[in-house]
């Protein structure tokens, strides 16, 4: 028996004129936890893709358990053993969590002793390996992190042996990122081996036993995890040193530019989900909404940029109200300089099957530069995207490309280029940095302090807590839809992190 769970040899992949993967050689040895890392773009996903039966390499050979195998589609990767657990969930959303966990894998000619038998085996999966989660419940009903314990049972039900996770925290908060860590390790333990990809280098070091560095579609390292360190593994993904922290200067507050008062969202049950929120932000300062997610920050993003109607409250942008009760047009907010960044760039900020420059002008489409008469210019729209790759560095550079057909962090970046050069007085921005690597982060964050010392007013959520210290002047934090405190950028984590699960907001109120 072979000590490797995997070993790839040669694998080689292009897709016209991009070469994803370049003569690519990994070994993963049985019963470990082996991360994957790299840039944007660097052909993580696509090899593993590769070894999921999704794309077919050009050239190189897969080795399972010391045997070579031909791994044309998912099925001859889940007959191998293997179990992908992708960034973008694939779940059937209205199928219950025992429909999807059985769907392709139903054993039985009678569908309800086929249903009687996964009920069984989903539960004792569930006891096993502390993934409890309600065989009843319906997909869309569930929060992300339930969602992904739903694809980890799906592969763990079809007996996988090996376990891919493809940036499985970038959707968690940091109490979910430590249950699924908890269940890696549990993984691990009954023998099971896990290939990580992910781009934060402290996850990288806290969890796995070795890791594997790509760049520009190569391997260039293999390290023993104890024997390396965060910013070694920072400098071989990017090729050069990397700034882990956030260098600005003093806030210069100017003018309020965004006022929020007594702002009560409902949501479409009839659920308060933003309960009585104030506050100004000035011109020049970021104030960061800390919090667990689900606790208001993404309908009050929503209701401030127009998208979302509120119940009650008021909005005012630059001195000028908006109607966030009535019919609040975001076209309108764009025009007089609110610009939104939104959380979930697949579903609300990009068309994936438009090309990047289509997506490069979404929102601004009417603006005259863009326009040749009745019709729009596309030289003049494709130039204009080409100047942003270039700005921002988005990979590859080709404005033609389907947005589908970029890496997450990419996506990311078209999104925060869109909305940045329109020079907004007010800049809304939700986790900028979700499922982006440590190189595209430092130029994010570089982005985002360059907006505030232009004299931007800015509005930062995000689930990163690091993130929301580093970049914030002032920070609030929202729990059970309200505001329940206030704080420096150099609180303490444990301090937030009570207020995030509301004690310490209790405490203040009562006081």
């Amino acid at each position: 028996m072979s000590e490797l769970a995997i070993e790839l040899k040669g694998i080689d992949k292009s897709f016209g004129l991009v070469h994803a993967n370049r003569d690519i050689n990994l070994k993963v040895r049985k019963g470990t936890i082996h991360g994957i890392i790299g840039e944007n773009g660097a052909g993580k996903s696509t090899l593993m893709s590769i070894l999921y039966g999704f794309y077919q390499a050009d050239r190189g050979t897969i080795e399972i358990d010391g045997r070579k195998v031909d791994i044309r589609d998912p099925n001859a990767a889940i007959a191998a053993g293997i179990g992908m657990v992708h960034q973008h969930f694939m779940l059937v959303e209205n199928f219950t969590v025992l429909e999807n966990v059985m769907l392709g894998a139903e054993e039985s000619q009678i569908l309800n002793a086929g249903i009687t038998k996964a009920r069984a085996e989903l539960k004792r999966l569930e006891k096993e390996y502390a993934l409890e989660v309600d065989p009843d419940a319906v997909i869309e009903e569930l929060p992300v992190g339930l969602q992904q314990r739903v694809e980890i049972l799906k592969a763990l039900y079809r007996k996988a042996d090996i376990l891919i996770l493809d940036e499985p925290t970038g959707v968690l908060t940091p109490a979910e990122a430590d249950h699924l860590f908890r269940i890696l390790g549990q993984l691990k333990a009954e023998g099971k081996t896990v290939i990580l990809i992910t781009h934060k280098l402290r996850e990288i070091m806290a969890i796995t036993d070795a890791v594997s560095v790509m760049r520009r579609g190569e391997m260039v390292a293999t390290r023993v995890t104890k024997e390396t360190s965060v910013e070694e593994l920072a400098e071989l993904m990017v090729g050069r040193r990397v700034l882990l922290r956030v260098e600005k200067g003093e806030a210069k507050p100017a003018d309020i530019k965004l006022s929020v008062k007594n702002l009560t969202v409902r949501d479409s049950r009839g659920v308060t989900m933003v309960d009585d929120v104030s506050f100004d932000i000035r011109a020049g300062e970021i104030v960061g909404i800390a919090g667990v997610a689900g606790n208001g920050q993404s309908e009050l993003m929503e209701a401030i940029s127009g998208i979302r109607r509120a119940a009650s409250g008021s909005v005012t942008l630059a001195g000028r109200p908006v109607d966030v009760t009535g019919h609040a047009d975001p076209a309108e907010l764009r025009k007089r300089g609110l610009a939104h960044v939104p959380e979930d760039r697949h579903h609300v900020g990009l068309v994936l099957p438009f090309e990047e420059s289509e997506n490069a002008i979404l929102g601004y489409h009417d603006d005259p530069k863009y326009r040749n008469g009745f019709l729009l210019d596309i030289d003049a729209i494709r130039a204009d995207a080409e100047e942003k790759i270039a700005a921002y560095d988005i990979r590859p550079p080709n404005a033609r490309l389907k947005t589908a057909n970029f890496s997450g962090g990419n996506q990311q970046k078209i999104v925060l280029a869109r909305e940045m050069e329109r020079d907004p007085q007010v800049l809304i921005i939700g986790q900028p940095t979700r499922g982006v690597d440590v190189g595209a982060i430092e130029f994010i964050h570089k982005r985002i302090i360059g907006m505030r010392d232009q004299g931007k007013a800015v509005l930062l959520v995000s689930v990163e807590l690091d993130e929301i210290r580093a970049l914030s002047d002032r920070i609030l934090v929202m729990f059970a839809g309200r505001v329940v405190g206030e704080r420096t950028p150099d609180a303490s984590e444990g301090e937030l992190g009570l207020l995030m699960a509301g004690v310490e907001g209790r405490k203040e109120a009562a006081e």
